[in-house]
């Protein structure tokens, strides 16, 4: 396991990172005429990305076990969540999203933490197979990416807010239009759906060949397919009826947290309160 010093430096890298952030987006919209240093936004984050994929590593893959408890779980989703968003920067046409970053880069300042206070009791079983490790990295993804959405959607309504007022925070100066943001949200949803429908697809296949039965009734299974129902429909809705808006907000929302609860809740019962 790595040590507590490593984890406390990736911490202290993304704050300083979301400093950077912070004071550069003031800067761009204070000055007139000023323009970003895009290519040293990028390297600024590069760094405790890296630290905090080293630390995921050497604590998920520890002792030739894979140990994948709540804390590793949530430390994961948001690194990849903060990955996906790196990425998108290079993209010239998603440049105006990287003022998130910075918001970002503290939430992962904690999340790089939390597997200090809730570390991994259990390893999982049936890690080896290399099937399962890509069930588990798919699920992840959808993870990242529904999480994504969900900061995305959150955005789109406090945007929609502000347009009201005439004084818009920097950190709105300079998102895509509203219409724009919406396209991108149910982009987002339509790839995490179809890794969130790969996820249980894979998982009730390895249900039947390791337990003989192909869906168990469990807090995690149920509330995986009020998820995934809810996305479909958000989805459906969405082709046949035009949603947008509040209401496509509000089906995506309900589908985040059906999500959270899915995985990270069961997990957080199991282990921390009923340390199993």
């Amino acid at each position: 396991m790595p040590s507590i010093l490593t984890y406390l430096s990736a911490s202290l890298l993304y704050g300083i990172a979301g400093w950077y952030f912070w004071r550069a987006m003031r800067t761009d919209t204070s000055a007139a005429g000023a323009v970003p240093n895009v290519r040293l936004q990028q390297y600024v984050m590069l760094l405790p990305l890296l630290v905090h994929g080293l630390v995921l590593y050497h604590a998920v893959f520890m002792d030739n076990v894979l140990s994948f408890g709540v804390g590793n779980a949530i430390s994961a989703i948001v690194w990849l969540t903060a990955v996906i968003y790196w990425v998108s920067g290079f993209f010239s046409s998603l440049r105006g999203l990287q003022n998130l970053i910075a918001p970002l880069s503290a939430i992962a300042a904690v999340a790089v933490l939390i597997p200090l206070l809730l570390p991994s009791i259990h390893p999982l079983a049936h890690a080896g197979m290399t099937a399962f490790k890509a069930h588990l990295l798919a699920a992840m993804l959808a993870y990242s990416l529904f999480t994504i959405a969900a900061l995305h959607a959150v955005l789109m309504t406090l945007l929609e807010r502000r347009l009201h007022h005439s004084e818009v925070s920097p950190i709105f100066s300079q998102l895509p239009p509203l219409l724009v943001m919406e396209k991108m949200l149910f982009r987002l949803v339509w790839v995490g759906f179809i890794l969130l429908s790969l996820t249980l697809l894979s998982g009730i296949v390895f249900s039947e060949e390791l337990f003989g039965q192909s869906v168990p009734f469990t807090h995690k299974s149920l509330f995986g397919f009020i998820s995934w129902g809810i996305f479909a429909a958000l989805l459906a809705g969405r082709h046949l009826y035009g949603w947008r808006g509040r209401t496509a907000i509000r089906w995506m929302l309900a589908g985040f947290v059906a999500l959270v609860l899915s995985y990270i809740g069961s997990k957080f019962v199991l282990e921390i309160i009923l340390n199993r």
